[in-house]
């Protein structure tokens, strides 16, 4: 197994070469026990720290792709914001790395994931409907498809992540795209609070009220401490219709065809996502589709007319929406990148770049390994889709919407890393370019937070907005707590 693997090199500096904050070579295994050890007689009996080789330390520490798991000196799953407030004060104190774990969806190594003290949020696991407010209180330490399920049978709903085990805390703080951005906008356009613990270990609620922080969470991921909780608009919620319907390769043209006309939908309760997968020689269309109704309008007849191989769209609940299409996204134990894609068209020219980049790369790619599929996943939202919100971190720019398209890359031979990581910028570069070509404006659009690749630039994500954020930071946190831990950091 991965994980019984990782074991026997718990404390190993090599494990993954790329993605950490800072170096370990100042924390060997004993500063880090010893660590894990204030630590457990800091906090209260509502959180509890977990040693290799108990199955709590493997949870915490398992995230959705092998590649991006790691094993630390220890796990702590906080149950209460002042406890989180302990173990920061007690990391900071120690300049000990850690990472924090939400659903464990990152892709990056080193951004949720750590040798050090990795933090697992799972004990912030409520979901309550606030009816007075419209407003829903949300765990950090939950995933979306939970979170759907507790709402089902409320009538209410928030908007969030597309497929089963993405996390509320990193999509939320990433920016949120959701089956109903086109309708509301983003999750960070539908955030009414925080609960945050800062890096000096202050609990504070955050609000609109609070100027620099509310804009900085609003996309900014983990700078400026740990999000204990999230206060989420409500939305009414009936039954959905969706699903996905899978294409044979014939298909192809008639698929670009009508993607290009359903871009000029004004029903914004309407979404599709177009998935392009090679895997195994093989090239295939998969489409999800998704009303915000039991039936829906008549928007999607062109593409209903075209002939499927497959499929299960249906008439359900929206949590049962969000399952259906999991079997897409399913983990496989292998290593996993993403890459983000900003266009704002899926023009003809557009979409035979991404499909020509996923056949020739897979097809190279599959060469040296078997096990490699690569999928170009295309998101058409509603041109209006920032107009929903205020000024954020994520997106820099408001004034026209970006649609946030990834690149999807599995493999299984690890000595591969590096080649996969430099074919996708290949790939994300060359679609860039057919973009230009079209006369799109991106030449400085922003990649999704949550789809770039280590590596991206912040200004790439942030554009203008970098150097108020790095103002922000300064001012939370002096001490650079934050920086201990992994992801982008200001």
């Amino acid at each position: 197994m991965v994980l019984t693997t990782l074991l026997l090199c718990a404390f190993s500096l090599a494990l993954l070469s790329y993605g950490q904050p800072e170096t370990l070579e100042n924390h060997n295994s004993s500063d880090l026990l010893s660590t894990c050890d204030k630590i457990a007689a800091a906090i209260s009996g509502a959180s509890q720290v977990f040693f290799p080789p108990a199955s709590e330390y493997l949870f915490d520490i398992e995230h959705f792709s092998p590649s991006s798991t790691e094993a630390s000196a220890c796990s702590v799953e906080p149950g209460s914001a002042e406890d989180v407030s302990e173990i920061l004060r007690i990391l900071g104190s120690t300049r000990t790395p850690f990472a924090v774990k939400g659903g464990g969806h990152s892709m990056n190594p080193g951004f949720s994931s750590t040798t050090g003290v990795q933090i697992t949020m799972s004990r912030f696991n409520e979901t309550r409907v606030n009816s007075a407010s419209g407003t829903v209180d949300v765990g950090a330490g939950l995933t979306w498809d939970q979170v759907y399920a507790t709402l089902e049978s409320t009538g209410v709903n928030v908007v969030g992540g597309r497929i089963p085990g993405v996390g509320v805390g990193g999509l939320t703080l990433g920016g949120g795209y959701s089956f109903l951005t086109s309708q509301y906008g983003l999750t960070v356009d539908n955030v009414a609070g925080y609960e945050l613990v800062l890096p000096n270990g202050t609990v504070a609620n955050v609000t609109s009220n609070d100027d620099d922080l509310w804009f900085g969470l609003r996309g900014g991921m983990n700078n400026f401490g740990i999000v204990t909780k999230f206060i989420l608009k409500s939305h009414p919620q009936s039954e959905t219709w969706g699903g996905f319907l899978t294409y044979a390769e014939n298909q192809l043209d008639a698929i670009k065809e009508m993607l290009v006309n359903f871009q000029q939908r004004t029903d914004t309760k309407a979404e599709v996502i177009v998935l392009l997968p090679y895997s195994s020689g093989q090239f295939s269309i998969t489409v999800i589709y998704f009303y915000d109704a039991p039936t829906p309008s008549r928007v999607f007849d062109d593409l209903l007319d075209v002939p499927a191989t497959g499929g299960n769209v249906s008439t359900r609940s929206f949590s049962d929406l969000v399952q259906s299409v999991g079997p897409l996204f399913a983990p496989t134990n292998l290593r996993l990148l993403y890459e983000g894609v900003p266009v704002t068209q899926y023009s003809p020219s557009v979409f035979d770049a991404f499909v020509n980049q996923t056949k020739l790369w897979g097809a190279r790619l599959g060469a040296l390994d078997k096990n490699v599929t690569l999928n170009s996943v295309l998101e058409p939202f509603d041109k209006g889709i920032f107009s929903h919100g205020s000024g954020s971190a994520y997106p820099p720019d408001r004034s026209h919407a970006i649609l946030p398209s990834v690149l999807s890359l599995q493999w299984s031979n690890t000595s591969l890393d590096k080649i996969m990581a430099s074919s996708l910028r290949n790939i994300s570069d060359t679609v860039h370019t057919a973009a230009l070509m079209d006369g799109q404006n991106v030449s400085h659009a922003a990649v999704y937070v949550n789809y770039a690749i280590f590596g991206t630039p912040l200004e790439d994500m942030y554009g203008r907005n970098v150097e108020r954020l790095r103002k922000i930071r300064a001012a939370i946190d002096p001490e650079d707590v934050m920086g201990l831990a992994g992801g982008w950091k200001f």
